[in-house]
């Protein structure tokens, strides 16, 4: 098994048989992040650059997906404490009581600062020639100046940007699964509980609720209510005063006919809201449930999905492409053959290199070759106590 998919992955076997794998109806699956199932890696290709996570355990990887390790707690600390500030000088005295704070202090503080940057700078020298010049030192202290599109929460934010300059609802929400995607579990997860990251954490978990609501958004335009029902239950119950979040929600359970609980969630919220807050839902939700009171008809579907013929579905539901797709011409055409001739295929490779937008031109290659079409099947939120269920 790849080094980087003990890295990433819980190990599960589920035993499925041999051939491409398929739903029930033979139709060929595609998986957008495959870190579940190590235990089926057949075919798999390398995408990297040097850069640096934190939207999930903190990690460093060099060229050719090579994992950084990093040395001793105080020294990924460090790393922590300079990635959280975005490129900003941190003042040497604010980085030893980060550090040391809560414990005693050593002899020479300065001294050993010192020693955790050099330390830091050769871990990070090792992996890759010329990386040490990445941490500098500027008066009164220090900074990371990596490039934007090394470090994760970068490439997430650049994404936001994108997604809300995008018109078309499919497009939007193709590109929020892509800035989703890159989250690999919470923000600075193995740093969470220090008071140097708590103001970056904040920020970020807050971004991408906000995120999430927007891709919420997109996909009830694109007539999804049915399939977005079952996942707003679980964020709504996860963040229960979130007035955007329970507005998809009753919107969805509106357009299946659930106006009651509709109304009910809304109730939930006033409720929460009077008895935690002393607060009364804002005026774009109230009119929300005055719209549903009175059966407007601006609530219903207008994207068109669900006006199908009963009993058949769409070819498929892949995200239309933002933009195309240049340089991986060759890439593209392995992946098809790989497709074609083995049961699973999973791309590997740090957040946001490109696996996602790969994999569905791959697929979207694809797509007339098989009579059911072609299925994008998510799975990024799965963790390690969540199996999906196996064939039978």
């Amino acid at each position: 098994m790849p080094a980087s998919c003990r890295n990433h992955c819980a190990a599960y076997d589920f035993g499925f048989p041999s051939g491409p794998l398929r739903a029930a109806s033979g139709t060929p699956l595609v998986y957008r992040d495959l870190r579940s199932f190590p235990s089926l890696w057949v075919g798999w290709v390398r995408l990297g650059l040097m850069q640096f996570g934190v939207l999930g355990p903190l990690e460093v990887w060099a060229t050719k997906e090579r994992l950084v390790r990093v040395p001793e707690v105080k020294v990924r600390a460090l790393l922590a404490d300079l990635l959280a500030h975005n490129g900003r000088v941190v003042p040497a005295d604010r980085l030893v009581e980060d550090l040391w704070g809560g414990s005693t202090l050593p002899a020479n503080p300065l001294g050993a600062l010192q020693a955790k940057v050099s330390q830091l700078r050769r871990a990070l020298e090792e992996a890759e020639p010329g990386s040490r010049e990445l941490v500098v030192h500027r008066a009164p202290g220090y900074a990371l100046k990596a490039p934007d599109t090394s470090v994760d929460a970068d490439r997430f934010r650049t994404l936001l940007v994108r997604a809300r300059t995008t018109e078309d609802p499919r497009a939007k929400a193709a590109v929020l699964t892509d800035a989703l995607s890159l989250w690999r579990g919470p923000a600075f997860a193995d740093f969470a509980d220090e008071p140097f990251v708590r103001v970056a954490v904040a920020s970020l978990e807050e971004e991408r609720l906000t995120a999430v609501e927007e891709h919420a958004e997109a996909r009830l335009e694109l007539g999804e209510h049915s399939t977005l029902i079952g996942e707003l239950t679980t964020l709504v119950a996860a963040h229960p005063l979130r007035e955007r979040l329970r507005a998809v929600q009753m919107r969805s359970l509106y357009r299946v006919g659930r106006s009651s609980e509709a109304l009910d969630s809304y109730a939930e919220l006033r409720r929460r809201l009077d008895q935690e807050l002393g607060l009364s839902p804002g005026p774009a939700i109230e009119a929300l449930r005055q719209a549903i009171l009175r059966q407007d008809p601006g609530l219903q579907d207008t994207s068109g999905a669900s006006n199908a013929i009963p009993g058949t579905r769409s070819r498929t539901n892949l995200p239309a492409g933002v933009n195309s797709l240049v340089g991986r011409d060759e890439a593209l055409r392995e992946l098809q053959q790989l497709v074609r001739d083995r049961r699973l295929v999973t791309l590997t490779g740090p957040g946001g290199v490109g696996k996602t937008r790969l994999a569905t031109a791959t697929a979207r290659e694809l797509d007339g070759e098989f009579p059911d079409g072609v299925w994008l099947v998510e799975l990024a939120g799965l963790g390690g106590a969540e199996r999906p269920a196996g064939p039978g």
